[in-house]
């Protein structure tokens, strides 16, 4: 209960709340302590002519630093408060929580006896009055309700009136400097409790005090409770209850709200079914800070005892500490002298590089002060050649002289008169890497690094290929020089290292499709090998989702589509291959012939990385294929064609491959139907789906298809 005490206390006066109203931004203050902060605004002039109109530097730019709009349909009679254009002509002055207030410059005349206020009612707020939240700092313009357009937070009061009356011990004197004794009073005008010393020494029973009233602390504690809780009304509407909730404007309202068409098209819902949703959705919010509480606390006990262990005295003494001194000495000294040799060169490198600008610079002077004095000299005679008289003779060598001056400009406008080397100095000795290494020099015992933790979140599996994250266990000190990734087969086989660097992330390609991967990561260092991290179990995709790879493509080959379409630019078959490799499972994908022209014979169906890709796919034994014309097809294998089979293939025409590993098979289809008998048995190993076309011939490839329905595995 205590941490929570913070949240019951106002932000102005410090106290806990009394009478809290909410503001628009969700904050709360104590109704007398947003009276105490009101900002009276000059009468002369409103806040939006004032921005309308005149020129100069405001005073109330303060108000400026968050224009949020609070101006709405839904809205109360609040806005945001942009501030005065023209400067005020009273001086101003600070309260404490930051805020300017304004005194009047008239004193006001007393209203007349029949126009005071009741009892107990607040006074009436003055125009163009504005109020700044103090923790958030929005300035809001008050309307004509002033704080009563202000909505009570009456579940803020029950907290507080619960809290306080949860506090079992004993009031004490809030006036004692040093420890505070028990309080034996408490006047209900000071609002303050004091013990016997300090009323006798801040509260005399004479003079100006002597009319306040004094009762005892508990019964001062139960006064300074709210008064009891009425039936919640309309702000607006003082005599109607609140029994509906605007979902727009996130407020209680009344069916008068309703009926005057304020809220009249906004969607309400009844009021106590949004306080149920609402509790529930604070329920579960908690659920979640709960949980990191839960863990802040749990990681509190881990320090503790980690404190605990470094306050253990050192119980293990250095043995022959003569020696380790000496052998410490000598360790450092040698360091300091190969630094001393290290200094020696970079000062010699230095020297080197000065002679070497100077060199350059010089040189530079040197041509161009040549360059200059021939340009002068051809300046000096063209003006005298100017000052010829016979035209004849002018004309005889004026082409030339034009072309000697272009040619001498030109000279001169390529980067002759930028500097070929500047006067700083390149080199910066980078000490960074060396001042670490020395600041790092210490006394430990180099042990192997803990096992690492996979992230999970990081941790995933896209098509044939995973990629796995990991890190160091947080409190870790141990230094890690780099890690090993291993992964089993996918078939439950033994574990084979993928991955051995620096690096916390890595992608693994190349697995088989619909497999299951087992995956563990271990450190290492100069001691050694650490342990391995928990086991992560990866299910790669049971669908492939492939298209043809540029990398392998004939040089005539011509992708497009990204990479899905391919066509051909000789008359010769060249052959393209995709970018997935299979060697498990059951895969199906096809091909529509966008294009076919003067009956070509395209060939379809699975090769090796290295087969040959200049000839039809199939007449090597690198590749398993069906080429077909406009009648008939045949299957392929190391030039030796099988199984014609009628029926042919047109413009819009589908083939289909499927690659069924459990049985070692692939079947071919034109157009949903199977064409010829099982084409090949007895496939093992590592395939790429394949094609071979020519200029003739359009193919669109389309995968990520599931197996026909046809087919029983």
């Amino acid at each position: 209960m205590d941490e929570m005490e913070e949240e019951l206390k106002c932000p102005v006066c410090g106290s806990f709340y009394r009478e809290p109203i909410i503001l628009p931004c969700s904050h709360n203050i104590c109704l007398a302590c947003a009276r105490n902060i009101l900002v009276q605004t000059p009468d002369a002039e409103s806040p939006q002519s004032s921005r309308a109109s005149g020129s100069g530097v405001s005073d109330y730019d303060y108000l400026d630093l968050d224009k949020m709009s609070l101006y709405s349909e839904a809205d109360s009679g609040y806005g945001s408060y942009g501030g005065f254009v023209s400067a005020p002509t009273t001086p101003c002055q600070k309260s404490p929580n930051g805020v300017r207030v304004f005194p009047p410059t008239v004193p006001q005349q007393p209203p007349p006896q029949h126009l005071l206020p009741h009892p107990g009612s607040l006074p009436p707020v003055p125009r163009n009055s504005c109020i700044t939240c103090t923790q958030c700092h929005r300035s809001l313009i008050l309307d004509d309700r002033g704080l009563r357009g202000f909505p009570k937070n009456r579940v803020l009061e029950g907290v507080v009136d619960r809290y306080q009356q949860s506090k079992a011990a004993a009031l004490k004197c809030q006036l004692c400097e040093k420890s505070p004794k028990e309080a034996t009073v408490m006047c209900e005008q000071c609002d303050v409790f004091y013990c016997d010393p300090c009323r006798l020494r801040c509260h005399p029973p004479r003079g100006p005090l002597a009319k306040h009233r004094l009762v005892p602390p508990a019964q001062g504690r139960i006064s300074r409770r709210a008064s009891p809780r009425k039936i919640s009304t309309c702000t607006e509407h003082e005599l109607e209850n609140l029994s509906m909730y605007c979902v727009q404007c996130k407020t209680p309202v009344c069916y008068q709200c309703l009926e005057e068409g304020k809220h009249g098209t906004h969607e309400v819902k009844a009021l106590g079914a949004m306080w149920k949703l609402h509790k529930g959705q604070l329920s579960q919010a908690l659920n979640g800070l709960s949980d990191r509480a839960t863990e802040a606390k749990e990681f509190l006990v881990q320090l503790r005892n980690m404190v605990q262990h470094i306050q253990v005295p050192h119980q293990h003494q250095q043995e022959n500490g003569v020696e380790f001194e000496a052998c410490l000495v000598a360790q450092c000294d040698a360091l300091i002298e190969a630094l001393n040799r290290r200094k020696a060169q970079l000062l010699a490198q230095v020297n080197k590089e000065h002679e070497h600008k100077l060199k350059v610079v010089r040189d530079q002077i040197s041509h161009c002060t040549v360059k200059l004095r021939q340009t002068t000299g051809l300046m000096e005679y063209c003006l005298e050649v100017i000052k010829e008289n016979d035209p004849s003779g002018f004309l005889q060598i004026s082409d030339a002289l034009i072309r000697r001056v272009h040619m001498t400009e030109g000279q001169w406008g390529k980067g002759t008169l930028t500097p070929r080397m500047t006067s700083d100095f390149d080199l910066t000795l980078d000490s960074g890497p060396l001042l670490q290494t020395i600041h790092q020099l210490d006394f430990v015992q180099m042990k192997v690094p803990a096992a690492p933790m996979l992230q999970l979140e990081e941790c995933c599996t896209q098509n044939n290929s995973a990629t796995l994250s990991w890190k160091q266990p947080p409190l870790s000190t141990i230094a890690v020089e780099g890690y090993i990734l291993e992964l089993d087969d996918g078939n439950g086989g033994p574990f084979r290292e993928v991955y051995v660097g620096t690096e916390t992330i890595c992608t693994v390609d190349g697995l088989h499709f619909h497999s299951t991967y087992k995956s563990r990561v271990k450190a290492f260092n100069g001691s050694g090998v650490g342990q391995y991290s928990k086991t992560l179990i990866m299910q790669t995709s049971e669908i492939a989702w492939f298209t043809f790879d540029p990398a392998s493509a004939h040089p005539d080959i011509v992708l497009s589509n990204d990479n899905m379409t391919v066509t051909c630019s000789s008359y010769d078959d060249r052959v393209v291959l995709g970018n997935s490799a299979f060697s498990r499972g059951i895969h199906y994908w096809e091909m529509t012939l966008d294009r076919y022209d003067n009956h070509p014979d395209p060939a379809f169906g699975v090769a090796r990385g290295d087969v040959r890709k200049d000839v039809m796919l199939g007449k090597d034994d690198k590749a398993w294929a069906m080429y077909v014309d406009n009648n008939r097809s045949w299957f392929m294998h190391n030039n030796s064609h099988t199984n014609r089979t009628d029926g042919g293939v047109a413009k819009g025409t589908t083939i289909g491959i499927l690659l069924d590993f459990s049985r070692g098979i692939m079947i071919f289809l034109i157009n949903d139907e199977q064409q010829g008998p099982v084409a090949f048995e007895g496939l093992e190993g590592v395939y790429y789906p394949a094609i071979s076309i020519n200029r003739n011939v359009q193919i669109t490839l389309h995968t990520g298809l599931p197996i026909p329905d046809f087919y029983t595995p």
